[in-house]
């Protein structure tokens, strides 16, 4: 039995902290804040509750299998989960809109086809069947398997079959995103509701990748899902996952130097927690053979040894999230779609603000309004609890009015909605850097093939023996069902050592 310590309780420490202990390791967690999820968190106030991190689930599978792999109960005897339909709406900027259903090709190309005229549903079909083939070509290496040792064939090959397009007097392939929208969907909509994923994750889609096809395909392959209560209920269920396994944590608990011994991990020393010896610097230190950290520990000053040359580095300056919780009266309208994006009608406006050579708060961003139909989060029926969400620059200073820009933009798609406003709270970059940890507030994206391996992520290995990366900065990247596949490869790393490949 070996002692590990986790720094931190993200999702995917806490998934790499249940994994380990069933496999009958003696796990201890310290977290620097007073609670676990990372992200993953709540805000309450007169009677309404609101995620302040991700509102909807994709890829339930993952947690699924958590739950198989660490006890008798499955998951959905500890959390409901609600598939969404319609998948989403989406607003565009002339006005047109599309409700999409939930985990539906045909449903998805006939919606599109009614809505957006003939044609428009044939080439988003058709885009999903080519979508199809990069997710088939990259999900074991990016997902499913520790990063590969020669990991530049994923940096340079692009996996998605691109249809030739010919320019004046050349062919060319779509190597971007928005290549695709512009040679392959040909439709400004279209074109916005593919690179409306990119976006939701802070990618630019002007030079994110073609293989990012996948997180669309993602969607429209395993569906949306809501968790009853609110997302903060996974996080819950995670935790008391872990306590039933006889995890221990430490909350309030900061890590401030990883421990070196005869070139491997050796433990941690706190600023303060439970009780031991004390360290050089002054702090409690804490033995472990085995010690998982967060990704965003890379680059900290005390006590992490840097990557090497061969690996793909950490990414600093993605953008952030900005949020605005909007206590309603009046009841949640029958029929209302759970979540609705409203387009930008300054697409180049919004990329160079969020991208450019000054990146600042965009004029008219993109809005995604989530409102679920739960119960929970409202003190009563004739009131509503509705999020609203855009990407800005991480470490934004984001000036007290802000929120009347997302509020103005999601009138486009709610009519009326500041009348029923009677308070709101702004969750900025600085809250999202709090509570993660993660520099300006910054929100990791997925792992993506190609691209000179710009959005790759360091390995779960490091270069120091025993020590183990984990959670959105780390293989295989963010989101949550990302983190919790990286809470699994560590697991089998620390498990069965470095010839783990992935589970079968």
């Amino acid at each position: 039995m070996a002692r590990i310590a986790v720094i931190g309780a993200g999702m995917g420490a806490l998934a790499a902290a249940a994994r380990l202990a069933v496999a009958g390791h003696r796990v201890a967690v310290y977290e620097r804040t007073e609670t676990y999820g990372g992200a993953v968190r709540r805000f309450e106030r007169d009677g309404f509750s609101f995620d302040t991190g991700p509102g909807l689930l994709p890829l339930p599978a993952v947690w699924r299998d958590l739950f198989v792999k660490t006890g008798k109960e499955p998951l959905e005897a500890c959390v409901e989960l609600v598939q969404v339909d319609p998948c989403a709406r989406h607003v565009f900027a002339d006005g047109s809109e599309v409700l999409l259903p939930n985990a539906s090709r045909a449903g998805v190309v006939s919606a599109l086809e009614e809505t957006l005229g003939a044609g428009a549903g044939q080439r988003w079909g058709d885009f999903l069947v080519r979508a199809r083939e990069a997710w088939d070509r990259t999900r074991r290496p990016l997902l499913e398997e520790p990063l590969w040792p020669n990991w530049r064939v994923l940096a340079e090959r692009e996996p998605y079959p691109s249809v030739p397009h010919k320019r004046l007097l050349r062919t060319r392939r779509a190597g971007t995103l928005a290549e695709i929208g512009a040679w392959e969907l040909r439709d400004a909509r279209l074109a916005a509701l593919l690179e409306g994923h990119a976006l939701a994750y802070g990618l630019d889609p002007r030079a994110t990748p073609a293989s990012a096809a996948v997180l669309p395909y993602m969607e429209h392959a395993f569906g949306a899902w809501y968790v009853r209560g609110g997302m903060r209920e996974l996080a819950r269920a995670v935790y008391e996952r872990c306590l039933a396994r006889r995890v221990e944590f430490f909350f309030g608990a900061e890590v401030v130097r990883v421990l070196e011994k005869d070139g491997r991990a050796a433990g941690v020393e706190l600023a303060g927690g439970p009780s031991g010896a004390v360290g050089a610097g002054g702090g409690t230190v804490v033995e472990a053979d085995f010690v998982v950290a967060p990704g965003t520990l890379y680059g900290a000053p005390a006590g992490v040894p840097a990557r090497g040359d061969g690996e793909p580095a950490p990414r600093r300056g993605l953008p952030s999230r900005l949020t605005v919780l909007l206590a309603l009266r009046g009841g949640r309208p029958g029929g209302t779609a759970h979540r609705t994006v409203v387009h930008t009608e300054d697409r180049d406006g919004e990329l160079e603000s969020l991208f450019g050579t000054a990146p600042g708060l965009p004029e008219r961003p993109t809005v995604t309004v989530l409102r679920p139909d739960d119960p929970a989060p409202v003190p009563d029926a004739d009131h509503e609890a509705v999020v609203l969400s855009c990407v800005v620059p991480a470490g934004a200073d984001v000036p007290g009015d802000f929120a009347d820009v997302l509020i103005t933009t999601a009138e486009r798609a709610l009519p009326g909605l500041r009348e029923h406003v009677l308070w709101h709270e702004v969750r900025t970059p600085a809250a999202v850097a709090a509570e993660t940890g993660a520099e300006g507030g910054s929100v990791p994206p997925p792992a993506l093939a190609a691209g000179g391996g710009r959005l790759l992520h360091p390995a779960n290995s490091t270069g120091l023996r025993g020590l183990f990366t984990v959670g959105g900065w780390a293989h295989p990247g963010g989101g949550l069902p990302h983190a919790g596949m990286s809470g699994a490869l560590v697991s089998g790393l620390i498990v069965e050592g470095p010839e783990f490949r992935g589970s079968r």
